[in-house]
């Protein structure tokens, strides 16, 4: 599991919250809805939900995060979104960038739909198949080299099989696709992999992480870097609406 740092995610990852008005437009939060932001990071997100007339709830698992919510004037939670302890509370759950991490989908999906009202909606966008693909390979490549084999942190569905399990676990999918969606990094692959890339380097020695990141970037540099230094990660994002029936 990552260890969020809100100075750090603002530093190299303030795109994630920038790059979701897509998924926020989708939602089309009304004034007076109850809404749960499901992984709601440091808040900004959360606080457009509110600034529309919503009443929200923001849950997160990072203590950091929750706290910056909080600090914002928001109602945000510590709580695992896997184990969501909600009771039919919920017009809509919204959730940005976030389930991706969550590696139990089913049960992310069971919690959601006891959280909601009888026709209440889930409306979301996480990383969908092939995601980061080059960058799995290139982290896969280097942990390799030193006798570790790679254990993924995270849910890269298509859009077939996440549509299944939401039909399977009682929602009416009403929109759902896989975006192909090149992201500029606004600290290089240095910045997102320090963020990002955690949960696969600690699977390394402390004494040789630096240089196996740094291993990581050079193999990206052929691929992700433009001449003129500029990085851009292979995002592809599966974006949905539901309905619970």
């Amino acid at each position: 599991m990552n260890t969020w740092s809100t100075e750090g995610y603002r530093a190299n990852a303030g795109f994630v919250p920038a790059l979701g008005s897509s998924v926020f437009d989708l939602l089309n939060p009304q004034p007076g809805e109850r809404i749960l932001d499901l992984g709601c990071g440091e808040g900004s997100l959360t606080e457009r939900l509110a600034a529309a007339g919503a009443l929200v709830v923001g849950v997160d698992m990072s203590p950091d995060f929750v706290a910056a919510a909080k600090a914002r004037g928001l109602d945000a939670r510590i709580m695992d979104g896997e184990a969501l302890t909600f009771d039919r509370e919920f017009d809509a759950v919204f959730s940005n960038a976030a389930m991706h991490w969550m590696l139990a989908p089913d049960r992310v999906i069971d919690g959601v739909k006891r959280a909601l009202r009888p026709g209440g909606r889930f409306v979301a966008e996480f990383g969908g198949h092939g995601c980061v693909a080059a960058v799995q390979v290139a982290v896969s490549a280097v942990l390799a080299r030193h006798g570790v084999a790679m254990r993924s942190p995270w849910y890269f569905p298509t859009d077939d099989a996440y549509r299944a399990r939401l039909e399977a676990g009682g929602f009416a999918v009403t929109q759902i696709a896989l975006i192909p969606r090149p992201t500029p990094l606004p600290t290089g692959m240095a910045g997102w992999l320090a963020t990002f890339a955690g949960p696969m380097l600690k699977q390394l020695p402390e004494g040789v992480r630096e240089d196996a990141a740094r291993e990581m970037e050079d193999l990206l540099r052929p691929t992700l870097c433009d001449a003129s230094g500029r990085w851009t990660a292979d995002y592809v994002r599966l974006r949905f609406a539901a309905a619970l029936l």
